[in-house]
Parts: structure tokens; sequence; C-alpha cells
């Protein structure tokens, strides 16, 4: 078995530097999106500067953004032993099909490949599958590939196809958050100096480091009184720096390098940029812009407008991301850190949310002006008996209905009603009632906004769907298969639909077959034309051309008194 993510492990928790910078990048992209991108990632480093600690914050990472992703971490040394145990007890095959059935696979100390000619061949096995269905590897080793001893060419060849990087030693600045952080995550406080005075100290790795911390710590908490700056390199058991020694503050700032540059301690500004680099990559925002200021030449002035431009973006990005998450909790645009962690993508992150907008946008509700119980069609009409059956089990009867009649007929009244009638019984059932002319006027709009996928996505959230005048798509081309892929996406789901035309669909002038066929696979029914009402309530009129009377539409001698009833008279 491989073994559990350690908790403690996390992009929050990993403080970024010059020296880790490149490597943390590349690991949260492939976090973020396994197996497309830096396959394999190689990450070497000396003992101690995080490369455990990264590979398992993509574990962690790849997990919260794709819940159901299946990873696999395992130490080589382990490794090594499930090889043996597989080979000695005949479940070789079962042993290959776990490893190259994992998603993501992360291997550490890769380094103890040297030698072992049938771990690597194991290895090789179970790459080759795992990269077949598109997984994603990242191994980790205290050296680059090229430096171990024995390796197959194969894997090397391998190795060389991805991303190779490493983590040098953390430098001074860096040093610095990183005593902060982690007395922090232990809810210490650290004397004025305490934290530098650490950082000066040259220790060999970040695992010595946090030793250092912790005798500090520890002293503070059983001589309960705070050290100070001056008592560390006793504590330590250091001599202190007497004067005349170099100074090992500015040593360390030769050391950073990459792409923050060199921080002089002479400039100012430089090192307020350093620190603002340090802070937002820590809470995982991009600093690309940051990083290109240290190589100008900043003024005062132009430093604070520096910053309060990137702390403006920064801002943005988090009411962007708040929004998305209030219109949807769960969307999926809220795990595109690359974006809404990035300052110089906020116009991307604005596009992000207004496909949001688009999506959680109210569906076109059906008229509430009358049900069907207020229609005056004959009762054993055979559209209006449909109808009814749709109102009182939507998608399990007659599905999908297509009324067509001519003009007057009651078509749109009708598919009104039964929206209406739907509507009144399940108030939480998201119905969309539609005109066919606006879902092509939709349509059109959301092609010129660029906003396609979300204009899909809000209609596919209907549980009912009525499109009325199908008649208006007769010719169009792209209006015609949006409504073809709706349709299919819909009925999947048991959504109920209905329609309405002036002709059946095998007479709706240029309606596509497919289209055709499928409006036709339900109940096809007629409305007859409009009966001819003569003079009616003493009218010496010739008649009029009524659509089966409906309350709100007639205009004249309405028999219901308290309809007409304006003032009661006592």
């Amino acid at each position: 078995m491989s073994f559990d993510l350690d908790p403690r492990f996390t992009f929050d928790s990993f403080v970024t530097g010059a020296a880790n910078r490149l490597a943390y990048a590349a690991a949260r992209r492939v976090a973020e999106s396994p197996g497309t991108t830096y396959n394999p990632l190689f990450i070497y480093s000396a003992s101690g500067l995080g490369k455990t600690h990264l590979i398992t914050a993509i574990g962690h990472h790849a997990r919260r953004i794709h819940p159901h992703l299946s990873v696999v971490y395992d130490t080589l040394e382990h490794f090594m032993e499930e090889v043996m145990s597989a080979i000695q007890t005949g479940e070789r095959d079962a042993f290959r099909t776990r490893i190259s059935g994992a998603p993501l696979l992360l291997l550490d100390d890769v380094q103890f490949l040297a030698g072992q000619l049938r771990t690597q061949e194991e290895l090789l096995r179970a790459w080759d599958a795992l990269s077949a269905r598109g997984g994603q590897v990242v191994l980790a080793s205290d050296r680059p590939p090229t430096e171990i001893d024995g390796l197959d060419q194969r894997l090397l060849s391998r190795f060389s196809g991805g991303l190779i990087v490493d983590i040098g030693a953390p430098d001074f600045e860096t040093r610095v958050a990183i005593v902060r952080r982690k007395a922090e995550e232990r809810s210490q406080q650290l004397g004025e100096g305490v934290a530098e005075a650490l950082a000066r100290i040259s220790f060999g790795n970040v695992r010595e480091l946090q030793g250092a911390l912790n005798r500090v710590l520890a002293a503070q908490e059983l001589e309960g009184h705070a050290v100070t700056a001056s008592e560390v390199a006793v504590l330590l058991g250091l001599e202190p720096a007497g004067e005349g020694k170099p100074d090992e503050f500015g040593a360390f700032l030769s050391e950073i390098s990459g792409m923050v540059g060199e921080v002089v301690a002479a400039r100012a500004a430089d090192r307020e940029l350093a620190a603002a680099i340090l802070r937002w990559e820590g809470e995982g925002y991009a600093t690309r812009r940051l990083e290109a200021a240290l190589s100008s030449t900043l003024g005062e002035a132009g430093l604070e407008s520096v910053l309060a431009s990137f702390e403006q973006d920064i801002e943005r990005l988090r009411e962007i991301a708040g929004e998305i998450h209030a219109l949807e909790p769960e969307a999926p645009e809220l795990g595109q850190l690359n974006i809404l962690r990035d300052p110089d993508r906020v116009s991307e992150a604005e596009a992000l949310l207004e496909g949001v907008r688009e999506r959680a946008r109210p569906l076109p509700e059906p008229p509430s002006h009358l049900g069907l119980d207020q229609l005056t069609f004959p009762a054993d009409l055979l559209a209006l008996r449909a109808a009814r059956a749709i109102a009182e089990q939507p998608g399990q009867r007659y599905n999908p209905l297509f009324i067509h009649g001519p003009a007057g007929a009651g078509k749109t009244t009708l598919l009104g009603a039964l929206g209406y009638d739907l509507r009144r019984r399940f108030p939480d059932l998201p119905i969309a009632f539609m005109n066919a002319a606006d879902f092509a006027a939709e349509l059109i709009s959301a092609l010129e906004r660029n906003r396609m996928e979300s204009w899909r996505a809000r209609l596919r959230r209907a549980r009912v769907f009525l499109l009325d005048d199908v008649d208006a798509l007769g010719d169009t081309e792209r209006a015609q298969e949006e409504l073809f892929h709706l349709f299919d996406a819909l009925q999947r789901s048991g959504v109920q639909l209905a329609f309405t035309a002036a002709s059946p669909p095998r007479e709706v002038r240029g309606l596509e077959s497919r289209l055709r066929s499928r409006l036709e696979s339900g109940l096809v029914v007629e409305l007859p034309a409009p009966a001819r009402v003569e003079e009616a309530a003493g009218s010496t009129g010739a008649g009029l051309d009524d659509w089966y009377l409906a309350r709100d539409r007639i205009l004249w001698s309405w028999p219901y008194v308290e309809d007409l009833l304006v003032e009661e008279l006592e």
C-alpha cells in the first residue's frame, strides 16, 4: 500500500523565495491540470529543502480541485519492497494495475533507483501504462537524473522529456519568512529581531533552521520569558558574531537569484518589493509584475504606485472569486487558480465572472395570468388533456409534446397555461418558457459576447422547457443546431419538453430532418381553427373571431360580475 499524504505539507504552508519559485510554480501547474503539462515533473534538491513538501502539496491540491482523482504517493524504498513482495507472492499484475491505474503518481527519493534494475523495469512498465491513460508522474530526488548511477537510459529519456527543476538553499528573506510562518503555525510569538537572528545563521537546510526555531520556542515555553535576538546565538551554542566578522546578511543576499534578481540592502525599494513578493507568493498569487519592477529603478512614488496597483488588482480578484462563490458555490471556475490568483489576468477573471453570471441568470418565466382550468377549450380536446397530464407529472408522459394549429387557435395561450400550472404546482421547478425568435436572439447575443458555454448551461438547468412558435427557426442553421443539442441534453435528463408551431413538424418550412424527427418523437396534437362566435349579449355585430373564450381575452359582456365590480355601493 502507498503512504497517506502528510496533512502538514500543502501549498499554503510552503514559503516561496528565489531559490524555489520555479519548482513551486511548476508544482502548482501540475496540481491544477495533472497530465497536461510538465509530465513528468522531476524535482531535485539537497536534503531538507522542501521537495517532499512540494510533491505532497501537489497531491493535496489535485485532490481538492479534482475530488475523485486517485493519488498514489510512495517512496522509492517502499516501492522497491512492494515490487519484491509482489514478485514473491505472485501478485505482480495486481501491483502493476494499481500503480498504472492511478492518474497521479508521486514518487519520492528516486535516487535509490541506482543499480536497482528490477525496480527500474517495473517502474518503466507502470509508467508506460499510466502515460497511455494520460496520467501524471511527479518524482523527487536529492540529485538530478544524470547523476543517478546505473539509471536505465529509457528512464533517463523519460525524465528528460518533462521538466527538471531544482530547489536551492533559501535566501535570507525566505528564511525569515519560514521562521515566522513556523512560529505562527505553533501559535508562538517571537521577540523583535529573533526571526532575523535565526535567519542569519548558516544552516545547511530548512530542517536545521526549523530545529533551531524549536529550541528557541522550547526555551521560551520552559523558562517563561521571550528570547531576545541577542540570546539566539548563545542559546544555540554558537559564538556570537564579533566586530570585524563578515556580515552574513550580505553573503545571503548574494545568493538571491532567478526571477527575483539581486536584492541589494542599499536599495530600499528593492527590499520592499522583495518583501511584497514573498508575502503575496505566500498567499498563492503570481508576482511577475513585482519581479519585473525589481529590474527597474523606482523612486518612492513609483514604488507606491506599483504596489498600490498590484494590491488593487488582488482585491478585485478576491471580489470576483467571492461573487462567483455566492452565485454558484461549486462553480468549476473557482478551480482556475491560475487566473483567479494572477493580478495580470484580471480581465480574464472578469470574463469568468461574466460566464457564471450568464449561467446563473434566471430562466425566462412562463406568463402568469391564467392556468389550464381557466381555459374554455372543449374538455375533450386532446391537446388540453395532454397538457393537464403533463401538469400533473412533468417528464413522465407525452414527452415531447408538439402542439400545432393556425394563427388564433390558442397555441401560445395553452403553452403558457401549462407553464403557469407547473409553476403553481411545483414552485421550485426550473421552468423555461421562450419564443423561438427570442431563442435565436439570445443565441446571437451569446455568440457576440463569447458566452456560448454559459448560455447553454443556463438553459440546461431547466427541468421544463417550453418553446413557442418553432416556425421562427425555419431556414436558420446555428439556432436549429443549438436546439437539436439542447433537445438531446434535456431529454436525456428527463426534462419535460413542449413546442408549438403553425404546422406539424414535417411541414415546418426549412426545418432540418434530424430536429424534425425529434420533435415528432413524442405526441403531436392539433388545435383546430378558432370557432366563429356569433352575436352575443344583444350585440348587433356580425360576429367576432374568438380563441376559445378565455376570461382575460373577452372585452364584451363578461358574465363574471365580480370582475366588473369597481366599487361596492352601500
